[in-house]
């Protein structure tokens, strides 16, 4: 890191993180396009998308219902936790593709779910919502009004909620500094959101440990894990 930059970071009053699967792998949640990754085992176009939904939707909501048995016993790293304390020093912002929740499970505040959360369901016919914090039993479950439940999340094929995304979009235009953890940055429209900080002339930071598409549009690169990497890059913001 050379000199300008740190004494850019050093400046910074808001950082916003751009967050993806790889920093919950060391929670115990797979990635999706990883070595290990869930669609290397799984067809994403038969679990992931409104039409497998409903061709086969007791399909879909056993595989979901084992994601949330993952997710609900996995708990946060330390990439999850240094990025809560940094709270304590500057403003910052999660825009996060993950729908693990654990991000606010580490105490950060200021969280936009851009692909929705597993905990969150929403009825395929009404406007019934909810929260729950527990396994299904019976599949696919059903709304009061008789019609399928279905995982508030967003499928391949299907638009992102446009109040959470020009939120986005608007963090991403006013922060000092970005950094993009842990996504591979290849699932639009959320990789366009270092193009919008860019823009603003904010300091673009990548924490991966392989390179992605738009490593070369970074103004610094670290090679690690976010568990690894983030406690020590946070560091040099409480300074």
């Amino acid at each position: 890191m050379n000199k300008e930059i740190a004494e850019k970071l050093l400046s910074a009053k808001k950082v916003v993180f751009v967050t993806g699967a790889g920093i919950s792998q060391e929670s115990g949640i797979p990635t999706f396009r990883g070595k290990d990754g869930l669609w290397r085992n799984y067809d994403a176009m038969k679990l992931a998308t409104i039409d497998a939904f409903y061709d086969n939707p007791k399909l879909v909501w056993e595989w979901y219902n084992e994601r949330r048995q993952n997710i609900f016993s996995s708990k946060p790293n330390p990439g999850h936790k240094a990025i809560a304390e940094l709270e304590n020093f500057l403003n910052v912002v999660v825009l996060t593709q993950n729908i693990d929740g654990l991000h606010q499970k580490a105490g950060s505040s200021k969280v936009l779910e851009l692909h929705g959360s597993i905990v969150k369901i929403k009825c395929t016919v009404c406007d019934f919502k909810d929260e729950i914090f527990t396994e299904f039993t019976e599949f696919p479950p059903l709304c009061n009004c008789g019609n399928i439940l279905r995982p508030d999340v967003v499928w391949f094929g299907e638009g992102l909620p446009q109040n959470v995304w020009q939120e986005a979009i608007i963090h991403a235009n006013n922060c000092d500094v970005m950094i993009i953890a842990g996504t591979s940055l290849v699932v639009s429209p959320a990789n366009t959101l270092p193009i919008y900080a860019k823009q603003n002339n904010a300091i673009l930071i990548e924490v991966n440990p392989d390179e992605t598409i738009m490593s070369s549009d970074m103004d610094f690169s670290l090679r690690s894990t976010s568990a690894t990497a983030l406690p020590e890059l946070v560091s040099i913001f409480k300074k």
